[in-house]
């Protein structure tokens, strides 16, 4: 455990220098969360009843979505990993005394936490500070912090072990480029990134909640705006601890298979 640690702390301090990324990443963040608030307030405005979230509900969605956007971001890969399958430089992974998926898991957490954390609170202040409806509501209720943040730690889990599952098939294909390309477009939508969940047709939510994406940050983002209450609180954190296992075994399984027939460099 003490090895992964390492790898981790590491992983985590060399993503924390780049700084003017996280600058320019936030400043993109602001203007995108005000216009998607700017667009959906018209909508509103012009039908106020028809419209599945409250307005103040929708603003906490979407500034947290902006402020955690490198925690759930489906789009983001590490473009290393997949090189390092393609062109047999993973064979020097294979030589540490570490098991790949465990190493590479890890590595993704800290990827992913360290650029949240250089971005994250700029965010979150700021829209505290906006007048209402158009800032961040927080809830009065300990409770919801605190199954917000459960959430929030299953949902980076659940992406994290899904980016795994998409690594480990490209030892079973010649490019990476058509996995990214069909999962990054399906999965966005599905997980609530292009539009919040509750805004899809009835018949079609249904469905979408109750595959995988779902369960990533349309969860935790609608329990902390107070639009995921009572029986369904639970019922959503049960499916993204059920989702968070089914991906992590189906990750190692597709490792132990693909390290069984490996081939690198004609070896």
């Amino acid at each position: 455990m003490k090895k992964y640690w390492s790898f981790f702390r590491i992983r985590f301090i060399r993503g924390l220098q780049y700084r003017t990324a996280a600058l320019s990443g936030m400043v993109t963040q602001f203007v995108w969360g005000s216009m998607e608030i700017l667009l959906f307030r018209a909508f509103y405005q012009a039908s106020p009843e028809s419209f599945p979230m409250t307005f103040e509900a929708l603003s906490t969605y979407v500034w947290l979505q902006q402020a955690f956007l490198a925690l759930y971001m489906v789009w983001f890969w590490e473009s290393e990993l997949f090189n390092s399958i393609t062109t047999g430089d993973v064979a020097y992974e294979l030589c540490r005394p570490v098991r790949l998926y465990d190493m590479w898991f890890v590595r993704g957490l800290a990827v992913r936490l360290s650029k949240a954390v250089l971005r994250c609170m700029p965010i979150l202040i700021f829209s505290w500070f906006l007048p209402a409806p158009y800032g961040l509501t927080l809830p009065g209720d300990v409770k919801i912090w605190a199954v917000t943040i459960l959430s929030m730690t299953l949902g980076l889990l659940l992406i994290v072990a899904f980016n795994m599952i998409v690594y480990m098939s490209v030892f079973y294909t010649v490019s990476s480029q058509g996995i990214k390309l069909f999962v990054t477009s399906l999965a966005e939508f599905l997980s609530g990134s292009v539009i919040p969940l509750p805004f899809l047709p009835d018949h079609v939510r249904t469905i979408v909640e109750l595959l995988p994406f779902a369960s990533a940050q349309n969860v935790p983002f609608r329990i902390f705006a107070g639009d995921i209450t009572g029986p369904d609180l639970t019922i959503s954190i049960l499916k993204q601890t059920f989702w968070l296992f089914a991906f992590v075994l189906i990750g190692r399984y597709l490792e132990k298979r693909a390290l069984k027939r490996v081939v690198i460099q004609g070896g």
